[in-house]
């Protein structure tokens, strides 16, 4: 959550900053989900829905009118969808809970698989979804403006999508095969696209002006747990390749540079660059890191070391 880290303990969700010490918790009980942003946080749990500011106060509190699947949060607004999995129906409130649009026909007989908002003030939201009925499965991408008009549609194919990244003015929309890229209007800029079988998305760094520095790794690698030995990294129309040192747990991209840690050292370089620096990992004796949970966006890293979690300065 920026450069803070939000855990949950099957009964409360605590907010730590990156360097230690809760600055607030949420009680919400057993068998809750969450997802957050930069500043805000929603949780739910059956047909209940919390939205929590960046202070720890609960600006929206309610009962929906169904199960909730999933939830999304952003700087303005909250998407809740709910209801059965193949006739969902899509919320959308303002963080206090003001109703601002809802959509209970256009995912008809479609699993919704995830939604987003992009564009200045959060004014666009794009929306997957799978259709599982049709003679082939085919994944959608909507796009709307908030609380007026649906903007794009475009099927996508029966390949999983994934993710979709805002860019510097796109949308890149990455399958299990292709990266597709669209304008806000949800129209296929053709020359944008790129394959990308065999490599799945870790990691995306968004500077303050140009392209997204997305981080990719290779699937197998990701799939057996075995360890990263190779990273990719797209930018605009740059695509560079990576050999790490040594076989890492996690990877991750931010400001510029690339970082893979590895037992207890930090590999690090410029995206501009191919030679990578070690930093040793101030641990205790013995202690090797086992998982790379995420990076804060002031500069930690927050690792695992089997059953104990640290924070840890990247280098520069």
């Amino acid at each position: 959550m920026g450069d803070r880290v939000l855990y949950y303990d099957g009964s409360s969700i605590h907010c730590m900053g990156a360097a230690g010490g809760i600055q607030w918790s949420v009680p919400v009980g057993a068998g809750a989900r969450f997802s957050a942003s930069d500043r805000n946080l929603v949780v739910w749990l059956g047909t209940d829905v919390y939205v929590v500011d960046g202070n720890g106060h609960t600006t929206y509190n309610a009962s929906q009118d169904g199960a909730v699947q999933f939830a999304r949060v952003c700087d303005n607004y909250c998407a809740i969808v709910y209801g059965e999995d193949t006739k969902p129906v899509l919320s959308i409130r303002n963080l206090d809970g003001g109703a601002v649009d809802s959509e209970r026909e256009a995912y008809e007989r479609m699993l919704l698989l995830d939604v987003g908002f992009y564009g200045e003030a959060d004014q666009y939201m794009w929306t997957l979804a799978m259709d599982v009925y049709g003679v082939s499965i085919n994944t959608v991408l909507n796009t709307f403006q908030v609380g007026k008009m649906n903007t794009g549609l475009e099927n996508l194919g029966e390949y999983l999508a994934y993710k979709v990244i805002y860019d510097d003015g796109s949308l890149r929309v990455f399958t299990t095969q292709q990266m597709y890229s669209f304008n806000y209007k949800a129209v296929r800029d053709m020359s944008g696209s790129q394959l990308v079988h065999g490599w799945q998305v870790i990691g995306v760094d968004f500077p303050q002006r140009g392209s997204a520095n997305i981080l990719l790794a290779k699937s197998e690698q990701l799939n057996a747990g075995a360890g990263l030995s190779e990273l990719r990294v797209m930018t605009g129309t740059a695509d560079r390749r990576f050999d790490v040192p040594n076989l890492c747990v996690g990877a991750a991209v931010q400001n510029g540079s690339i970082y893979a840690i590895a037992g207890n050292q930090i590999y690090h370089t410029g995206i501009t660059r191919q030679q990578f620096y070690s930093h040793q990992i101030p641990l205790p004796e013995g202690v090797r890191v086992t998982r790379l949970i995420g990076v804060t966006s002031g500069g930690r890293a927050i690792v695992a070391c089997d059953d104990s979690v640290y924070s840890v300065t990247l280098p520069r």
